[in-house]
């Protein structure tokens, strides 16, 4: 049973544009009717720092923290025994070769963040194959980390590791997963993106992964310039009109029933560790075949460069251990 001990959480929102596909009764207490944007609408004004005070709702910032009584989720159940073992980790590092660039003009970089992205990728997988007819060998969904101002750190970004080495979290970045796609095929994406989330609007790992690291986003060139970014309200409205939009700052706040557009030329995403590549989902029944988490060796043994960041946090390269 999941314990919270605030019943009102105080929350700040400095200069956010939000776009809102609802009509007056999603997150009022951030953004007030006037300043969102509506399925209908093109543009809103930013806000000048504020603080408000929220309705009670379950939600995570970087600096908060809830207590749980047990782990809900395989990333939180391994991170606790991992965190007991630190002093003997074992770190494990080592480069790959490049992965070639595809040169179709048509196609567009992109991203997708909800929580844990070991069953977001495995869902975008699904999508390639579905919406584009994609073979294993033409996938181009990966995890990786995107959202935080400070970039990289000599090139890397890591997952949490044992000497601390370009931590993710650390760098303001959240969990995403990158893709490759055509710009029309973009709404049928971002339909599947929607889906992740339940009726309420609430992501499959809402109660067990939370914080920044975790907030929802979508990376797309131009950010909210992009007519791309009109889709995405569209798609939304679609599946149920269960989120809004805001424009991502960088850094940004784990807020539920929210997602942050990002610009991919501010905010680009950086490939995560091949140990995180096809993994199996965050729920401790959610196994993929082996087929499926057999691909990241695949691309690596065909020269595919997954960095060359430590092997979690303790060396170990499974499950982010």
């Amino acid at each position: 049973m999941m314990k919270y001990q605030c019943n009102l959480i105080l929350a700040a929102v400095s200069s956010v544009l939000l776009i809102s596909p609802k009509g007056t009764d999603a997150w009022t207490g951030i953004v007030p009717p006037s300043d969102r944007l509506s399925s209908s609408s093109r543009l809103v004004t930013p806000r000048t720092a504020t603080t408000t005070l929220l309705p009670a709702r379950r939600t995570d910032a970087s600096d908060d923290h809830v207590e749980i009584a047990c782990p809900s989720s395989r990333r939180s159940f391994l991170t606790k025994q991992a965190a007991a073992a630190l002093a003997a980790a074992a770190v494990v590092s080592g480069a790959q070769p490049s992965l070639a660039a595809d040169g179709d003009d048509e196609l567009v970089d992109v991203y997708f963040g909800c929580g844990c992205f070991w069953h977001v990728h495995h869902e975008f997988v699904e999508a390639e194959r579905k919406i584009l007819g994609r073979s294993d060998d033409e996938l181009t969904a990966r995890a990786g980390y995107a959202g935080g101002k400070a970039g990289s750190v000599g090139g890397k970004v890591c997952y949490h590791n044992a000497p601390n080495v370009a931590d993710y979290g650390k760098l303001g970045h959240a969990e995403v997963v990158s893709m490759r796609i055509p710009a029309s095929k973009f709404q049928d994406f971002a339909v599947e993106y929607c889906k992740l989330f339940d009726k309420d609007g609430f992501r499959p790992d809402q109660s067990g992964d939370r914080g920044t690291e975790y907030r929802n986003l979508v990376g797309i060139p131009g950010g909210k310039s992009s007519p791309l970014a009109q889709q995405l309200v569209k798609a939304s409205v679609a599946t149920g009109d269960k989120l809004d939009f805001a424009v991502g700052k960088g850094d940004d706040k784990d807020v539920p029933k929210v997602s942050f557009i990002m610009d991919t030329a501010d905010y680009p995403s950086f490939v995560a560790e091949q140990y995180h590549q096809f993994h199996d989902g965050f729920k401790l029944d959610e196994n993929y075949p082996a087929s499926y988490n057999s691909l990241g060796a695949k691309f690596a043994k065909k020269g595919e460069d997954f960095g060359s960041c430590p092997n979690g946090m303790m060396g170990l390269g499974i499950g982010g251990l």
